[in-house]
């Protein structure tokens, strides 16, 4: 019996549900706090973050060095969903085993988590091959809004309840914060591995190619395919030149999100007041995401970019020299208006660059640069913090990444790109 369409859309969208999980209550807000304050114990705050920085670095090159070849090996043995799967199970078993880390052991607890970022990252490689099988055709955008949409909502409850749980704990019979959050990373696994389930059971392999290819003949694909996309984008200046723009800032924005707490709690703010502070963010990105997009389409998508990145300039600079819990929260406000919208303008700045027959190749180029678009960020945070003695000449020194992406976005002729970018003709 072939299975429902809307079945498989959703049981691939409940993927994202559950693995978002780890990305806003584990990468973002948890992992960085107990890191520091437990299993960094009586550790300086500035080694502690370069620690912390190097971990993410590297789990972020890892998955950039082999999600062509995983994908190759993919698509050669029809093993999309095997691989996704496991991948889920291995972050979960990652996630979990921190729960066992005792204090001070900050070896164990880095290992665990560059593993389950690493997983976190594969997993989503694989997910989002798989939209194509499971969306409907002509309904392409829409089922990936279905994924994203389930990845923030289903990530943005479980925060709800893992700040309840952190800030609350007597509410749910636990002595003190870090039981609390030694259970968010047991809730975690769980809620990872169960929301994996359904794709595992109503998601179908997407079918095998008829001609099979050896694990050698993948990993050569996977490169070769690479480097073919590599030759395209090249072929097109301003499509080259914006990813390499487009590919230094958002490892500054991504570098925010990643140790923004870290910070935080290296200058001395308390925790509730950090996790408050994220959950900020989350509130007003959604409905300024959608302001920005009115924006750009006044002025245009590049000059929404350009104003983007100078407020993270500015969040940067201000965010070196506050000395009070409020200032973190304006930073936070600030950086909820901004977020979303840069991400959505580079989209759509880089829809008007790319011939459209090219489209899809393009696109997935671009989709992987950013998501693996934070290797430089965290490990400069890091090396200048453990240098210098210094966490405000750390997080000064992202400036570096948004200066150098604008400078980079400013050379972009949108008039070279050719009778692809049909839609060029806005303003930016």
């Amino acid at each position: 019996m072939q299975l429902p369409k809307n079945r498989k859309l959703w049981g691939w969208a409940l993927y994202y549900w559950g693995n978002h999980a780890f990305a806003t209550s584990v990468i973002t807000v948890f992992f960085p706090i107990f890191f520091k304050e437990y299993w960094n114990r009586g550790v300086s705050v500035s080694l502690s973050t370069f620690r912390l920085g190097l971990a993410d670095s590297i789990a972020s090159l890892v998955v950039a060095l082999s999600a062509p070849v995983l994908g190759a090996i993919a698509d050669s043995g029809g093993h999309k969903k095997r691989f996704l799967i496991s991948s889920a199970f291995l972050g979960a078993i990652m996630v979990l085993a921190l729960h066992f880390v005792s204090l001070g052991q900050w070896q164990w607890a880095w290992l665990f988590y560059v593993i389950a970022s690493i997983s976190y990252w594969w997993g989503n490689v694989f997910g989002d091959s798989m939209v194509v099988s499971v969306g409907e055709p002509g309904k392409l955008d829409m089922t990936s809004a279905i994924g994203y949409f389930a990845g923030y909502l289903g990530g943005g409850i479980f925060l709800i309840l893992g700040v309840a749980m952190s800030l609350r704990p007597q509410w749910f019979g636990l002595t003190d914060p870090a039981a609390a959050v030694r259970l968010i990373l047991v809730f975690t696994a769980i809620w990872w591995v169960v929301f994996s389930l359904p794709l595992l059971f109503w998601v179908p392999e997407p079918r095998k190619p008829e001609k099979k290819m050896s694990l050698a003949a993948a990993v050569r694909a996977g490169f070769g395919q690479l480097a073919e996309t590599f030759r395209h984008v090249r072929a097109y200046k301003p499509v080259f030149m914006f990813l390499i723009a487009y590919w230094v800032y958002i490892d500054g924005v991504n570098t925010v999100i990643q140790m923004a707490v870290d910070y935080g709690k290296a200058i001395g703010f308390g925790t509730s007041d950090l996790i408050l502070a994220v959950l900020l963010v989350q509130f007003i990105g959604v409905p300024a995401a959608l302001v920005f997009g009115r924006l750009g389409e006044r002025i245009g998508p590049k000059r929404g970019i350009f104003i983007g990145l100078a407020v993270y300039v500015f969040v940067t600079v201000f965010a070196a020299v506050m000395q009070y819990a409020w200032e973190f929260f304006v930073l936070a406000g600030l950086v909820g208006l901004v977020q979303g919208g840069v991400q959505l303008l580079s989209r759509s700045y880089y829809a008007r660059l790319v011939p459209p027959e090219r489209a899809g190749e393009f696109f997935g180029f671009y989709n992987m640069l950013g998501e693996f678009a934070a290797i430089i960020g965290p490990f400069l945070v890091g090396i200048v913090s453990y240098m210098t003695g210094s966490p405000r000449l750390s997080i000064l020194s992202v400036i570096v990444l948004f200066v150098a992406g604008a400078v980079l976005l400013a050379r972009v002729d949108t008039r070279e790109a050719g009778p692809g970018a049909s839609a060029a003709g806005a303003p930016g």
